[in-house]
């Protein structure tokens, strides 16, 4: 496997978007949300704004758009087929607001193949500058895996519940949410995220071995994002982070907890049986 695409460090992608009152009215639906009593929407909306435009014919067999060695293709082309959302680092620097044009400068900062127990990987970090009229609203640092194909005998994942029972005892916060297809759906509409994984079940079970379809990382993110808003105001973080760790299934319940305050908040999200699905932190302004 080739392991330098050093052409591709430094590569900027320029985007533009709106945040119109309608993808506003959108987005509060899909989250069971009552629109906000200002203009300024809740921390988030970002991630459902200058989504991909990649043509219907330019998609991969995953549902991607295709990595092509072009001086045209943003991202490298990795031959490893498996692409996941691996984890962000958010900061947030000002409300993003009903109306206001989005800008956004995306920027390949770094790409590394690894080997370990999974086989073969490669990780390419992004940074994104996203702006809203003209004024820098929020930073992210972006970290996407790439990964070997799965044999088709390969054991589902993740594994079936156990009889354990998920203890939210030793956290200050504590909801359950249960994504289900119709949320994928709708959060796949909003993102423009063409991943089969997220809709197509035989794919995902077949070709990915899935045990399910599985909840997209950037939505449970943005689940606990609402959980901190719940309990803070919205709005008030400085600073978000999260990490994929384990497959959310559709379907099945989450258990979305938090605790701290000021600049140590830990947050995650758990299967019922105690299994992570999600790690993430957080800082108050």
């Amino acid at each position: 496997m080739t392991t330098e695409w050093s052409d591709w460090i430094g590569r900027e992608q320029r985007s533009a978007d709106q945040l119109d009152p309608s993808l506003a009215a959108r987005w509060c639906a899909t989250f069971d949300r009552n629109a906000p009593s200002g203009d300024a929407m809740p921390q988030g909306i970002h991630l459902c704004l200058c989504t991909p435009e990649a043509r219907t014919g330019q998609l991969g067999a995953d549902g991607h758009p295709s990595r092509e060695d072009s001086p045209a293709s943003f991202l490298p082309p990795v031959p490893l087929p498996r692409r996941m959302w691996a984890s962000s680092a958010i900061r947030f620097h000002a409300p993003i607001s009903i109306g206001s044009a989005i800008d956004r400068v995306s920027r390949v900062v770094s790409i590394e193949a690894k080997s370990g127990s999974r086989g073969d990987m490669v990780f390419v970090d992004i940074d994104h500058e996203t702006g809203a009229d003209g004024q820098l609203a929020v930073t992210e640092r972006q970290t996407l895996v790439y990964l070997e194909a799965q044999d088709s005998a390969a054991p589902l994942v993740p594994p079936e519940p156990t009889g354990e029972t998920f203890d939210p005892s030793a956290w200050e916060a504590h909801h359950i949410a249960t994504p289900d297809e119709r949320l994928l759906f709708r959060f796949s509409a909003l993102t423009f995220n063409t991943h089969r994984i997220h809709y197509d079940a035989p794919y995902a079970r077949d070709v990915e071995r899935y045990r399910g379809l599985v909840v997209h990382g950037p939505l449970i993110a943005s689940l606990l994002l609402q959980c901190a808003a719940g309990s803070f105001g919205e709005n008030r973080l400085a600073s978000f982070s999260f990490r994929g760790v384990s497959p959310a299934i559709a379907g099945e319940p989450l258990h979305l907890v938090m605790r701290g305050r000021g600049e140590a908040i830990e947050m995650g999200a758990f299967a019922t049986d105690g299994r992570q699905v999600t790690k993430a932190s957080a800082s108050l302004v």
